[in-house]
């Protein structure tokens, strides 16, 4: 039994819940005075030197990270001009970042190409927009550049692949289209306008044209795989100094430069100052011409020539020349007519021949003749240089300095007897020639030695000087070297 107290309320009201306590993570994130006052204890706690930092500077400029920003591309151009002295500290500035790489891409002044596509896209002229020497012969050629074999010549060389045909005309069946040579040529003339040296191979006349419209300032060129159409292109550019034509090489191509192509080359460039014809066929008019009309020419070279018989008497219309040069040419002229018919260049200096064959008596005593008026004559490596060949040499009164090296058939005898028809001789040097002996050396020779102002004598290194040279100062073996002073 329950009984119910007398004093209950019948309708008792609920007793209050006591307030919750704050808690320390509540006042912590909503305490905003409590939050500056621990920010203000952590910079108080912070070191003189951050809190310095902190401070607010009295300079102008805002602050950045990089302060090549602040210099304008023509100072910073300037800069990296002088400290750009090498390959590896041009390739390292590149790296810096992308202003750094479009700065130093304008400093390039010569480049060779090995993508014709670089070319093409427009790449070419967008990362190197100052370029005045352009080589583009690695380009022109569809090769491997992950193969292993390298196919090089004096002139080019290029990757090749396993799976070579045996006929050898790989420069025939791997070149690009002439149209697509062309093109890049155009693109190349539109966005380098300030061309100076360019180096090409497999252009056609329209080409060429696109180049000597678009860079008057064109002075050097080479053009490989040349023919007399493509000649006439190359006489529009007016300006043209230093020219290098290759017609024919053995192995690579095959292209025909005939006198038609020489008579275009010299009504064209006229201002010609070097030529060189590689593999060119021709006559004695084409020579000629090219004597008449290009009054300024001083020098000029015939690689591996395939001149007709009777060409030679035309190298004497060339009145200005000073430099004469053969190099890898297998004949100088069978048949160069009689010698009162082949004049002689008055203003001729230089007569260089390297890797000659020099076996034809009428070829070389013509040669000779028509230089009589050389003061320098150099030979190197001339297979077929005997005695009986260089007795021609006499017909050039006025030589001061002579070259020999490589010449193995010369000898003592013969080498002596040309040098004391020199009067003049101040310089000589002979040079691996092991048919010239130093104890076969005679008394007018060595006392010809001590009137020289510069003696080379290394002939032979395994032979000794005999007495009567030893009181010229030279060393008693191996290579001797004597300058006299003035």
């Amino acid at each position: 039994m329950s009984f119910r107290s007398e004093n209950e309320n019948p309708n008792p009201t609920p007793t209050p819940t006591p307030p919750a306590k704050k808690r320390w993570s509540d006042i912590w994130a909503k305490s905003k005075p409590l939050n500056q006052m621990v920010m203000s204890m952590k910079l108080h706690s912070l070191s003189p030197r951050l809190a310095n930092k902190a401070k607010p500077t009295l300079s102008p400029f805002p602050v950045i990270s990089d302060r090549t920003l602040l210099f304008s591309d023509e100072l910073l151009l300037k800069i990296l001009a002088l400290i750009s002295d090498s390959a590896a500290q041009r390739n390292s500035n590149s790296l810096v970042c992308k202003r750094w790489l479009n700065l130093q891409g304008r400093l390039v002044r010569s480049l060779r190409i090995s993508d014709w596509n670089f070319l093409l896209s427009g790449r070419l002229i967008h990362r190197f927009p100052n370029l005045n020497h352009v080589d583009l012969l690695s380009a022109a050629f569809i090769s491997s550049r992950s193969s292993a074999i390298l196919f090089s010549h004096r002139l080019l060389s290029m990757h090749l692949d396993s799976s070579l045909s045996p006929n050898w005309c790989y420069c025939e069946e791997n070149m690009l289209p002439v149209e697509v040579i062309d093109n890049g040529l155009s693109t190349l003339a539109g966005g380098c306008p300030n061309l100076r040296r360019l180096h090409v191979i497999g252009a056609s006349e329209m080409g060429l044209l696109s180049v000597a419209e678009e860079c008057p300032t064109l002075q050097e060129l080479e053009l490989q795989r040349c023919s007399d159409n493509v000649l006439r292109g190359i006489a529009a550019c007016t300006n043209l100094q230093i020219l290098k034509l290759v017609g024919h090489v053995d192995g690579f191509y095959n292209s025909v430069v005939s006198d038609i192509g020489l008579t275009i080359l010299a009504q064209g460039c006229k201002r010609l100052v070097k030529l060189e014809l590689c593999g060119c066929e021709g006559s004695f008019d084409g020579i000629k011409a090219i004597g008449k009309c290009c009054l300024m020419l001083e020098e000029l070279t015939f690689s591996d020539h395939r001149m007709d018989d009777g060409w030679l008497a035309g190298i004497s219309f060339c009145e200005n020349l000073k430099t004469l040069r053969f190099q890898s040419c297998k004949r100088i002229d069978l048949n160069p007519g009689m010698e009162d018919y082949l004049g002689c260049c008055p203003a001729l200096e230089r007569l260089h021949l390297q890797k000659c064959q020099l076996r034809d008596k009428k070829g070389a005593s013509a040669l000779f003749s028509i230089c009589r008026a050389v003061r320098e004559i150099v030979l190197q490596d001339c297979w077929g240089l005997d005695d009986s060949i260089f007795c021609f040499a006499m017909l050039c009164r006025r030589v001061k300095l002579f070259y020999l090296e490589g010449c193995s058939l010369l000898t003592t005898e013969g080498l002596e007897s040309v040098i004391h028809s020199w009067k003049e001789l101040q310089s000589l040097r002979v040079v691996s020639c092991k048919n010239i002996k130093d104890y076969e050396i005679s008394p007018a020779l060595a006392t010809l030695f001590t009137t020289l102002k510069e003696l080379r004598w290394s002939p032979d290194t395994k032979s000794l000087l005999p007495s009567s040279v030893t009181g010229i100062t030279m060393g008693k073996k191996g290579g001797k070297f004597f300058k006299r002073a003035r």
